[in-house]
């Protein structure tokens, strides 16, 4: 059982909370930090031994960045919404870690809502032993759609997923049963006003009802799906009417790795990942502060707590000053370690050149945490010149080899070809090494 988050409470009309006039009464503030995608046990194919080691270990060590975040600013409790795990088959090291890191934060609540990586299937990994023996006091599963009360006021509406391919939206059907919170109810409308961390401004009526209620769901949103016809879909429509109507106050939503505020009602929100997982994100590494205050404002405060970084360059190769340019944009790249890159080469160069290339491209992979050929964008020419072959000074029969090399380079046996310019740029490096 979560013990439950301070709280001081005021009455919305402004009278004492003494208990004697019997009128209702609301939290002064709800705090909490929105946080999904921590695809915790995470493996990428590109890293190498040491490198994935360092990426793992900065998915762990961002759970104590958040537990220490949320208990700085205040935070009743923090939502992680879906995907907390990679699979459900992961290493018991990396759910030992992970339990202890977030009992490590013993001041804030953690309440882990499985998504699709992460289902509550028959192998849900938080059925398993080692998750229920060693799951601290602070760390609750949302594993159903009844309320649970985070904080005196507040209640969670979760969606969690029972299986990896449910057939309808479960973050309606979590909000099927809610109450409108309207006047009908003996409240009074207020005011609201939303305003992000960009300073952007959402202005509009909502009306709390007997409790703040934040939905935690996972999904893709209908309108930002490249898949209409997939029976999951969270329907943005159906969310706002129910913010408007003043049902639910918030929804915090996970699965887009990409910090995200979607539709008119500034109330709606993908966090993104707190470390970065793929080239195609374009906001990751971020966690949300979300405050929901008694007159009905609500603020959201992006705060970055990633240390990795994806990065995809294209570059037009045609002289040496284009290489030049590629070595200055390498060498400039911050962190390093912890920078993966994949890099597309378009053009056309010498083998002197594709030689200088080779060397750079290998010395900066020593330097990163991985550096990938983007071959789908790739297409370098290597012609071979006079001033290629005239470069190694040679004579006799080792002349007429390195000839005949470059003669091959130029063939329309595009293997061929490739073999003897790969050959030539060798000779181009080894004959560098040695002057």
């Amino acid at each position: 059982m979560l013990r439950p988050a301070r709280r001081v409470l005021a009455s919305r009309h402004g009278v004492a909370a003494d208990g004697v006039t019997g009128r209702r009464y609301y939290p002064s503030m709800v705090k909490f930090l929105h946080t999904a995608d921590w695809q915790l046990g995470m493996t990428r194919h590109f890293l190498d031994g040491d490198a994935q080691a360092r990426f793992s270990a900065a998915r762990l060590d961002c759970i104590t960045v958040i537990g220490r975040l949320a208990e700085a600013e205040d935070c009743d409790f923090v939502v992680v919404c879906g995907d907390v795990f990679e699979s459900n088959h992961i290493e018991r090291q990396v759910l030992r870690r992970a339990l202890d890191n977030m009992g490590a934060a013993s001041g804030v609540g953690f309440y882990l809502l499985p998504g699709n990586h992460d289902p509550l299937d028959p192998a849900s990994i938080y059925r398993s032993p080692t998750f229920t023996s060693h799951r601290p006091d602070n760390v609750a599963v949302l594993d159903s759609s009844a309320p649970v009360q985070a904080a005196a006021g507040v209640e969670l509406i979760a969606a969690p997923w029972p299986n990896k391919h449910p057939l309808t939206d479960l973050v309606d059907d979590a909000c099927a049963d809610l109450e409108r919170g309207d006047t009908a109810r003996g409240n009074t409308d207020i005011e609201r006003g939303c305003t992000a961390h960009s300073g952007a401004a959402h202005s509009g009526t909502a009306v709390l009802g007997d409790a703040v209620r934040i939905v935690v769901g996972h999904g893709a949103l209908d309108c930002l799906s490249p898949d209409p016809s997939n029976p999951a879909l969270v329907s943005l429509a159906r969310l706002e009417d129910r913010i408007n109507e003043g049902s639910i106050h918030y929804a915090a939503l996970g699965d887009r790795h990409s910090t995200t505020d979607v539709g008119a009602s500034g109330r709606v929100w993908y966090s993104g990942a707190p470390e970065p997982t793929d080239y195609t994100e374009s906001d990751p590494g971020n966690v949300l502060i979300v405050t929901l205050d008694d007159d009905g404002g609500c603020s959201v405060d992006k705060r970055r707590v990633g240390q990795w970084r994806f990065e995809r360059n294209e570059r037009a190769v045609a002289a040496d000053a284009d290489i030049d340019a590629v070595e200055e944009w390498l060498t400039g790249l911050p962190d390093k370690s912890r920078t993966i890159v994949k890099l597309a080469l378009v053009g056309q160069v010498s083998v002197a050149q594709q030689a200088r290339l080779e060397s750079l491209l290998a010395d900066h992979e020593d330097l990163l945490a991985a550096l990938e050929s983007w071959d789908r964008r790739s297409e370098l020419a290597v012609i071979p010149d006079d001033a290629d072959l005239e470069h190694f000074g040679l004579s006799g029969f080792a002349a007429d080899a390195v000839s005949e090399l470059g003669r091959t380079a130029e063939s329309e046996n595009e293997q061929d070809a490739v073999t003897a310019r790969d050959a030539l740029a060798l000779l181009h490096r080894l004959a560098g090494a040695t002057q």
